[in-house]
């Protein structure tokens, strides 16, 4: 069975979703602690929001399993991404409260880890290579669209309250100037919600490792704090929170289109 799921559109578009898989290994949900087998720390119905992409002729990729599987977004040698605050890594050992994934003694060593990555993170990587490579061959150029969600305040890894949008784009590294500039004035002419560029969240490892707007491949990231759309306690979907922030994301989707 594949790890992942991709449809193929017709636009010069890629939304991947990395973080919206949910499903655990049955030799990893034994040894997680109960409450890790929730999987809280899901980008929760994030391929759900983005389904009217399709419409538009976006691609999109979404995983199967959660990060607590492995971290799509990291890199694969583990590096932090936010050196000097707190962080989860590669294969997490702790949510984003901080406390332990897995029950004592029971965290994957080294040599669980390289299986996984090959498992896992590569052919996720694999696909999402071709697929903008298939997209550029057609088009000349190629729009990744990072979409990602968390709750709205996670003491662990940020102070306060998250802005509602959070766009980034490697502090400017993995977009051009132009575009960056029209996804920032759409952003700019809506009023529903608070936004910031290259806040807390400037792009994980897709974002920085795939982006390459000299070559005509623009990647960026957006965080939506999940309270836009969705019940943050009971990570129930709200489909009139989501309708309006749907408004708001097609808006910036049809700026890459």
């Amino acid at each position: 069975m594949s790890t992942f799921t991709l449809h193929q559109g017709s636009a010069p578009l890629l939304v991947s979703c990395p973080h919206d898989g949910t499903a655990l290994p049955d030799d990893i949900s034994v040894r997680l602690t109960d409450k890790a087998r929730g999987v809280p720390d899901t980008d929760w119905h994030v391929a759900r929001l983005y389904d009217f992409a399709r419409e538009l002729g976006a691609s999109m990729l979404v995983p199967r399993c959660s990060r607590y599987v492995i971290d799509l977004n990291r890199p694969p040698d583990d590096a932090s991404l936010y050196p000097g605050q707190n962080t989860t890594g590669l294969c997490p050992l702790v949510g984003f409260d901080g406390e332990p994934i897995y029950q004592e003694g029971m965290a994957p060593d080294a040599d669980e880890i390289a299986i996984r990555r090959e498992r896992y993170w590569r052919p996720y990587h694999d696909a999402l290579a071709a697929e903008l490579s298939r997209i550029q061959a057609a088009h000349g150029r190629a729009v990744l669209w990072e979409a990602h969600s968390i709750r709205g305040v996670v003491p662990f890894l940020f102070e306060g309250r998250l802005p509602d949008l959070n766009l980034g784009t490697s502090a400017g590294a993995s977009c051009s100037v132009d575009r960056q500039a029209r996804l920032e004035a759409v952003l700019q002419g809506q009023s529903a919600y608070d936004w910031v560029a290259n806040g807390r969240f400037k792009g994980g490892h897709i974002t920085r490792n795939y982006g390459d707007p000299a070559n005509g491949i623009d990647a960026v990231q957006l965080e939506i704090s999940q309270r836009c759309y969705m019940d943050e306690d009971s990570f129930e979907y709200d489909g009139k929170k989501a309708a309006s922030l749907q408004a708001v994301l097609r808006a910036l989707l049809e700026t890459c289109v």
